[in-house]
């Protein structure tokens, strides 16, 4: 398998430098990090490295499926990597090295934003506006909340380090954990100065809109607000969520569901009205790598077996509401040549593959995830608003999803029902798309879920125990990081 080398390495207890080309701290000629960042080109670049981390760490790649629908309900590990089936199984260890290199590229990218943020401040080239000096800043601060986000939420409470790692003394590095509460603030007043600094969305010198290449490429204040919406409703304060969610319906750059479910994952219809920020990747050594290890060999033109298998009870979830059309986009049957413990057991099988991204193209694919959309935040919407008790409002948002894909009107249902009803076709329209284990989580359902998921493993005829603990819903910190940083102290295991 093909993966990116990312010489990312543990930013909170080495002050590891970034290696991207453009954020490299060590001497470049005659740059250093203190003369590198003086003009606006350099500026310019050391941002566009910023956000060099949605297509370089694997996290955001195809491991945030992984770590949500793998984890899940949702999906099967498929493949042969034991880390993988660690993940599927909820065996997770803190050696596994996933969790490793997640934990260390995203600081990695932490740290490419708090040097923006930091740098942005002492430039004094005339040739960057004072108006794009805050557009980079707030550019930054979106990116460093997105990261920080993605943390707590695998890890619970991590080390918030706010400004750019300089120095490899023990006093400096060896950083000790911040409490759930306190991540979630400064994700909150980082989100809130960022969606102030930017625009809804990007013009040209003269006021003409820069289009869908740009506003779906770059944060925004529409995509700083939506990540607002996620952030306030994981930590349940529904209220501020609602008033993020609507000022992204109030945005002048006019989100909207599209019409037709399929438009969202076909490949031809990228940067559309419902997208909100999604990874550019544009192919060759631009590329995503992650549809090679999920689509089927009439696809991918491979023949081993892939990952992320769609598990029965996805199957069975789309069956049973008569969801074809969402089914359709997402998924994929075909014979094999390999057996699947959970789909026939046999050569020839057919089973299901992920199918939300369709093109392999040789490990540099121009399948774009979405990091925001606006599907997403209209059935959060819901959710709101039946957790603060306007349930008739929510059934109103709610059928708007059901709406597009030919599914009928919910109505008349109790608080307890609809949210179960919103659970459930959140994780319809978002499966494999990383969301549904936060779901779970933040609906307290994840350890009843998984202990109830009855999954027969057909070389015994019997159903996988989970085993499914509140310990577990954490994932734990890594023990590279504990063996360096004495400060650390590990989750519950």
């Amino acid at each position: 398998m093909k993966y990116k080398n990312i010489i990312a390495g543990a930013i909170i207890t080495l002050g590891t430098m970034s290696c991207d080309k453009f954020l490299d701290l060590q001497p470049i000629s005659e740059e250093t990090s203190d003369n590198a960042y003086g003009k606006a080109s350099q500026m310019e670049s050391a941002l566009v490295g910023a956000y060099e981390t949605f297509q370089s760490s694997e996290y955001y790649v195809w491991d945030h499926v992984v770590f949500s629908d793998v984890r899940s309900d949702n999906a099967y590990a498929g493949g042969d990597n034991p880390e993988v089936f660690e993940a599927d199984l909820l065996t997770i260890t803190p050696i596994n090295s996933r969790v490793f290199r997640n934990w260390s590229e995203i600081y990695n990218g932490i740290l490419k934003a708090n040097t923006v943020i930091e740098k942005i401040e002492l430039i004094e080239d005339p040739a960057l506006s004072e108006v794009r000096k805050d557009q980079i800043k707030g550019e930054a601060l979106f990116l460093r909340a997105y990261h920080y986000f993605t943390l707590v939420k695998l890890h619970g409470g991590v080390p918030l380090i706010l400004s750019p790692t300089k120095s490899t003394d023990p006093n400096d590095v060896r950083v000790p954990r911040n409490t759930v509460d306190e991540v979630y603030a400064q994700i909150v007043t980082d989100l809130n100065l960022s969606a102030s600094l930017l625009p809804d969305y990007y013009t040209d010198e003269n006021g003409n809109d820069l289009g869908g290449s740009t506003n779906k490429a770059r944060a925004t204040a529409g995509a700083a607000n939506a990540l607002l919406a996620k952030v306030y409703a994981q930590h349940k304060e529904w209220d501020n969520a609602l008033e993020a969610i609507q000022k992204v319906e109030n945005s002048t750059a006019g989100y909207m569901l599209l019409s037709d479910y399929n438009h969202l994952f076909d490949g031809e219809h990228y940067n559309n009205d419902e997208s909100i920020l999604e990874v550019q990747y544009l192919g060759t050594d631009e590329g995503n790598f992650g549809p090679q290890l999920l689509l089927p060999p009439s696809i991918s033109g491979d023949t081993w077996r892939k990952f992320v298998t769609p598990s029965q009870n996805l199957i069975a979830a789309y069956d049973t509401e008569g969801d074809n059309v969402r089914k359709g986009a997402s998924v994929l049957f075909e014979s094999v040549d390999w057996v699947d413990e959970y789909w026939g057991n046999a050569t020839g099988s057919t089973i299901p593959f992920s199918y939300k991204w369709k093109k392999a193209m040789g490990w540099a694919s121009t399948d774009r995830p979405y990091l925001l959309r606006f599907g997403d935040i209209v059935l959060l919407k819901a959710e709101a608003l039946n957790e603060i008790g306007n349930t008739s409002l929510a059934i109103v948002e709610i059928n708007k999803i059901r709406a597009r894909v030919n599914l009928a009107n919910l109505s008349g249902l109790s608080q307890e029902e609809l949210r179960e009803k919103i659970l459930n076709e959140r994780r319809l329209e978002l499966a494999q798309e990383g969301h549904r284990w936060d779901d779970l989580v933040r609906q307290n359902k994840a350890v009843s879920t998984m202990n109830n998921l009855v999954e027969i493993d057909l070389r015994t005829g019997r159903a996988v125990n989970y085993d499914m603990t509140d310990a577990k819903i954490l994932l734990p910190i890594p023990q590279q990081e504990l063996d360096r940083n004495p400060a650390l102290d590990q989750n519950p295991l």
